[in-house]
């Protein structure tokens, strides 16, 4: 009875630590999505002014992670509907949904006052961050993370539009800039990268 006992709970053991060993091996091998930074850059730090009008630093964000996407007010169609996936993401992401910041940064700083992107964003979720400056504060940061943004006139009463890159941009809890993020990319897919750094 004994050896039958022994074996039983060799066994156990050992398939035990097969998982243990197989889920170790799978979460060493993952694989991000989107652009990977190799190595990890340290992420340029920046101060802005948010839609609340206080500043806002990256730097004090150790211990979260970021996403930032850069965009207007005006966008008719990337902004809104990049921010739209912001909020399926921070759903999925449930009660982790604290440990990530949501930060938007405009290219338009003419005319995305703190006041003008608090209304935007309401019409996603009033906890993401908006942010904007003027043209001087803000074209450091643009060129710090390869952002192009070109005003184009429409020669229309509703004014210019502004042409910029669509990137996401990740910057993890230690203030490394970690992964961009095509415009597009499924919410699920940063969900799951984001669930990952989280074990790190």
């Amino acid at each position: 009875m004994n050896k039958i006992w022994f074996l039983g709970t060799g066994v156990v053991v050992g398939l035990t630590l097969t998982l243990v060993i197989g889920w170790y091996l799978l979460d060493q091998n993952y694989r991000y999505h989107g652009a990977i930074i190799e190595p990890p850059a340290q992420a340029a730090d920046f101060t802005l002014t948010d839609q609340n009008g206080d500043l806002f630093r990256l730097s004090d964000q150790q211990g979260k992670i970021v996403l930032i996407f850069f965009g207007y007010t005006h966008c008719p169609d990337v902004c809104p509907i990049t921010l739209s996936e912001f909020k399926k993401i921070k759903t999925m992401l449930g009660d982790n949904a604290d440990r990530v910041r949501f930060v938007y940064i405009t290219v338009d700083p003419e005319r995305d006052t703190a006041e003008r992107i608090n209304i935007f964003l309401q019409n996603f979720d009033p906890t993401f961050i908006g942010l904007t400056g003027d043209r001087g504060t803000l074209e450091p940061v643009w060129k710090a993370y390869g952002v192009y943004q070109q005003k184009q006139d429409t020669g229309s009463a509703a004014g210019y539009l502004v042409d910029h890159s669509t990137r996401t941009y990740l910057i993890d809890a230690q203030g490394h800039w970690r992964i961009n993020y095509p415009y597009g990319m499924e919410p699920v897919k940063i969900v799951q990268d984001l669930q990952h750094l989280m074990k790190e």
